[in-house]
């Protein structure tokens, strides 16, 4: 937790934003893995709820009252019964005024906060629930079907957590930096044990128990494969085979929940062959490019643009596409090689925010997703950047064979693309090279003291000092 004023101040300036009715904001309740009594570990709070009422319990629920100026943390306190099993934790009462809320009372009580405004007719405010139990209550509480919430969620709150979230604090940033420090963690054991023999599943398991040692869990599934191609290509039981490369995207979540999130891709038998080589360097150099380009006021979209015309422009000195590069990228040609955006907003969420629907955090009124094209439509941040933003900077250069069959059996963009020699690239897989960028005042830095080895000779070098 931050202190009590950390969390006052947020309570304090949500509600200069939404400016008046009743905010609702739910945490979670344990989420069931198989059966009532075994839910998934840990535990996870809601993020936007960690942001503004700090506590990590299950069962909480924070009310601000905008008009009356009250504020209310709503649960009940554990029996003896969960005390034997669990042991004992704070009252209610005790986290509310660990952070600063004056007032308490149990769950029940929030049916009649709820009936009191809409009787009062003042406007609630929720935000849009992606929980299962959350959307019952929400339709208990006020009468709202689950398949109707997203709808009725309220955008001035929406538009107040992300522009509040959206700019990280001093203290979030040694927050993230501590999370970066679980990341390089994590993906120096896997360059550190991988070898031709060992499973997918083996190697991930090792850097999922990073995680789990030195904070709270990973920030999303890790992603170990030798099919780069695949963007979520979970780890499977396959080996690693000598020659080919493998693909690690993953991230540490520390016990403030705050975010790492890093791609390599690195040679199994610790050594690139010249043809890896060519198209890593192409990734590496545009993944580079972004620290040179973003800054404030600079729009995300053109930075990754920036990065698209550098792998188009790479790939035709390689053969394998032609043409004029700004018709390419206007016609979506490059989306055979870069299928999703250069990245996204980081910080208690991996993907920051996706709750609230990307087009509110990614997007403003100025900056619009393109929704018709494929590969920009898989773009999540577009707008103007501003000083203490988090994005990622993951490009990527992917063959995905059944794209290649089917761009070429209809004979999409073959203006700028020669399909012929691309048929010789099915087999190769893909190469993703990411990093969490903070923009800073002038421009941007990589987030993490540590740099987890990416240039070629770095990647090898390493790799062969742990095999010494």
């Amino acid at each position: 937790m931050f202190s009590k004023e950390t969390y006052v101040s947020r309570r304090a300036e949500l509600r200069q934003l939404v400016k008046n009715g009743i905010i609702i904001l739910f945490g979670n309740n344990e989420s069931p893995a198989n059966c009532p009594a075994n839910g998934y570990y840990p535990f996870r709070q809601d993020s936007s709820f960690l942001y503004y009422f700090g506590q990590q319990r299950d069962g909480l629920v924070g009310v601000i009252d905008i008009d009356e100026n009250r504020e209310t943390l709503i649960g009940d306190d554990i029996d003896i019964d969960d005390i034997v099993w669990f042991g004992s934790v704070d009252s209610v009462h005790d986290m509310a005024m660990q952070v600063g809320v004056a007032n308490t009372a149990p769950m029940k009580q929030l049916k009649a906060i709820c009936d009191n405004a809409l009787r009062s007719h003042r406007k609630i405010h929720f935000l849009p629930p992606y929980r299962s139990d959350i959307k019952i209550q929400i339709f208990d509480l006020l009468g709202i079907h689950p398949n109707q919430q997203k709808a009725a969620a309220s955008l001035d709150l929406i538009h107040a957590v992300v522009k509040m979230r959206s700019t990280k604090t001093e203290e979030e940033i040694v927050e993230l930096e501590h999370a970066a420090t679980i990341g390089y963690r994590m993906h120096t054991t896997a360059m550190r044990i991988t070898r031709p023999g060992l499973t997918e599943k083996y190697v991930s398991g090792q850097v999922d128990g990073v995680a789990h040692s030195f904070g709270s869990m990973v920030s999303f599934p890790t992603i170990f494969t030798q099919h780069g191609e695949i963007m979520h290509g979970i780890p499977s039981m396959a080996e690693l085979e000598d020659g080919r490369l493998v693909l690690c995207d993953c991230g540490g979540e520390n016990m403030n929940h705050y975010c790492s999130d890093n791609t390599r891709t690195f040679p199994i038998n610790g050594k690139f062959t010249q043809r890896q080589l060519d198209i890593y360097k192409v990734v590496e150099e545009a993944h580079d490019a972004a620290l040179g380009i973003a800054k404030p006021g600079v729009k995300y979209v053109d930075v990754h643009f920036a990065a698209c015309r550098i792998i188009f422009d790479r790939m035709k000195e390689l053969g394998l596409a032609k043409g004029d590069t700004d018709a390419a990228l206007a016609a979506g040609a490059h989306a055979i090689f870069l299928p999703h955006g250069l990245g996204h907003m980081m910080g208690m969420d991996v993907h920051d925010m996706e709750a609230l629907d990307q087009i509110y955090v990614g997007f403003d009124e100025e900056t619009r997703p393109n929704l018709e094209q494929f590969g920009t439509n898989s773009l999540r941040m577009g707008r103007r950047l501003q000083e203490g933003f988090v994005v990622t900077d993951e490009p990527g250069i992917y063959f995905i064979p059944a794209l290649i069959d089917e761009w070429h059996a209809k004979k999409h963009c073959a203006d700028f693309l020669n399909f012929d020699k691309l048929e010789a690239y099915k087999d190769f897989g893909g190469i993703r090279i990411e990093d969490d960028l903070l923009i800073t005042k002038d421009g941007c830095r990589f987030i993490g003291e540590e740099r987890i080895p990416y240039h070629p000779k770095d990647v090898e070098a390493f790799m062969a000092a742990s095999r010494e």
